[in-house]
């Protein structure tokens, strides 16, 4: 073999390997921009939720007028951005609204049936 080729051959691996590295880039910027897009379209899509957590008529289950509307519940992830007392409020009354429902459903039920009531059940109020 003359001694040019061994140029040739390396000159051919030099730019097989430039091309290699072209196509990796290339795919490499592709694969960053879909990711770029999706955290883009994942950043709208939960985003927007995030900015009624000021209005509090939702979280309250009032229209913003003041008056009881439609039961509302909080927002999904709205959780993650209240106070802890704030939470702690809202789990002890949805306890005792479901304690109170559960001793409505009893006494329904033992007054359905003929059944005496016990005396946790009445209310004195």
């Amino acid at each position: 073999m003359p001694w040019w080729s061994w140029i040739l051959i390396w000159i051919a691996l030099v730019a097989v390997s430039l091309l290699f590295y072209v196509l990796l880039g290339i795919r490499l910027f592709r694969q960053f921009m879909a990711t770029a897009r999706d955290l883009g379209a994942a950043g709208e899509r939960f985003g927007a939720p995030l900015a009624n957590l000021t209005d509090p008529a939702p979280l309250l289950g009032q229209t913003p007028d003041g008056e009881h509307g439609p039961e509302r519940h909080p927002l999904a992830g709205s959780a993650v951005f209240a106070s802890p007392m704030q939470m702690r409020h809202d789990y002890l009354t949805s306890k005792s609204s479901r304690r109170d429902e559960r001793r409505r459903r009893r006494v329904q039920r033992k007054a359905d049936r003929g059944q005496p009531q016990a005396l946790r059940d009445i209310d004195f109020g």
